[in-house]
């Protein structure tokens, strides 16, 4: 929900004659939700009016609570490597620059602009969904999910600052408007698997993302038609709208990790084309927000932003020696691809999977029986889709968050690889009866 975050002081007098007051008088300021505005149709969301909220609605719950341990112990880490920093000398950074202008070196002569990746991501997935099934929410404020937790929220709701991962009673309170509609996945997968026979059109190999996006090959579609880019991505949009009557986005670019910024640019029902040029890849990362990027999330970005001042990816590499000092070489070696604007780009061919998973948010609860129907739900769509792949496993996580938001896990390496969702659930519901009885409001199992 929220997140504490620097202090913005502003005591001026000019400001107090305003009547803006100060951080005492409007408490929320000095919090980052994490429910930002970043989303596509978020851009004229009253911000301050959304942070407002969120504070007021949460302060003193066990997850403002928890919220606030976690921000303190980033804060001291903060803290302890801007003292490391500060305790850098010349020869260190020297030293370090020289470490990292050798591997931006070895990671530039890497570069493959020989392949066309596009990232296509439905719009509004579940929401729409519910929308073609029930044509008089169009035009209305709705979500997916229930007065705990929302799944996604449709574009009109987003204009409030209604949207995933948000708490439905605050989202009632932003729109009191709102329409809730409780989840389906079963109709989820029925329309997903309707988009996926149009992407195997185009690359029988592609990499499902998730039930709502993926990651095509279209290099050999376009050499081997002649055409651009761009028309493949525009057929293939018009392709899922004809085969669903949903609307979805899609990215190109050279890599994995480029194809899925762009296909946020033009959302909803839009696409970009990013060349397969150096120079245009430079010039896109130049100003790219560092949150932007997949794999980089909160935590990250607020060490980054809190103790180098890096911001966005071209800053990466001006902060390179930094970088170098203070991380392991493979995360050093992920931050400086990323001011390089580089990514997968392997065949999905030689691609392994490593592991596969899924998990689900509701309403805190101890009931037994509810917890073991969530788990049923769990085995059966990790089954589903392990069985789509091609995959079997033999290393079984069960990831708990309790009501109280403390994650725990438990895991199980069996004899032999399994994949039926009677094999997994089996070996799930003894993980669970170890951490009974327990308050949870996220199940999620993992199969690698």
């Amino acid at each position: 929900m929220i997140v504490k975050g620097a202090r913005v002081l502003d005591g001026s007098a000019n400001a107090m004659m305003k009547g803006k007051g100060t951080e005492d008088d409007r408490p929320w300021q000095s919090y980052h939700t994490v429910y930002t505005t970043a989303k596509a149709g978020m851009e004229l969301v009253d911000k301050e009016k959304v942070q407002r909220v969120v504070y007021e609605m949460s302060k003193g719950s066990k997850y403002f609570q928890n919220e606030e341990r976690k921000e303190a112990f980033i804060k001291q880490k903060i803290d302890n490597l801007r003292i490391q920093c500060a305790n850098l000398t010349q020869e260190d950074l020297a030293h370090y620059q020289k470490v990292a202008d050798r591997r931006i070196v070895e990671l530039e002569a890497s570069r493959d602009l020989s392949r066309i990746w596009l990232h296509v991501d439905m719009d509004a997935f579940y929401a729409a969904v519910e929308t073609l099934s029930n044509p008089t929410l169009k035009g209305k404020p709705m979500a997916v999910g229930s007065m705990s937790m929302l799944s996604t929220a449709n574009y009109e709701a987003r204009k409030f600052g209604v949207r995933a991962a948000m708490p439905g009673f605050i989202a009632r309170k932003l729109c009191p408007e709102l329409i809730f509609v409780p989840t389906d996945f079963k109709k989820y997968t029925y329309y997903s698997d309707l988009t996926r026979k149009v992407f195997g059109r185009y690359d029988p190999n592609f990499i499902a993302g998730s039930l709502d996006e993926a990651y095509l090959d279209i290099t050999e579609v376009c050499r081997e038609r002649n055409v651009k880019s761009e028309e493949i991505a525009q057929e293939l949009r018009a392709g899922v709208y004809e085969e669903t009557g949903l609307t979805c986005s899609a990215g190109v670019a050279p890599n994995r990790l480029l194809a899925k910024v762009c296909s946020d640019i033009n959302k909803p029902n839009g696409q970009y084309v990013l060349p397969n040029d150096r120079m245009a890849v430079m010039t896109f990362v130049s100003s790219l927000p560092i949150r932007k990027i997949g794999g980089i999330g909160k935590v990250t970005e607020h060490i980054l932003k809190g103790v180098f001042g890096i911001n966005t990816c071209e800053q990466m590499l001006e902060k390179s020696s930094y970088i170098c000092a203070f991380f392991s070489q493979s995360t050093a070696d992920f931050f400086c691809s990323v001011g390089l604007g580089l990514g997968q780009t392997d065949s999905p061919q030689v691609r392994f999977r490593k592991s596969i998973s899924s998990e689900r948010t509701f309403s805190a609860t101890k009931d037994e029986v509810l917890l073991h129907k969530k788990l049923e739900e769990l085995a059966e769509m990790l089954s589903a889709d392990m069985q789509k792949e091609g995959l079997s496993g033999r290393t079984l996580t069960l990831k708990l968050k309790t009501a109280s938001f403390e994650v725990r896990t438990r895991a199980v390496t069996l004899q032999k690889y399994i994949s039926s969702s009677e094999d997994i659930l089996k070996h799930a519901k003894k993980l669970l009866q170890a951490e009974l009885p327990i308050s949870v409001r996220l199940i999620g199992m993992c199969f690698c």
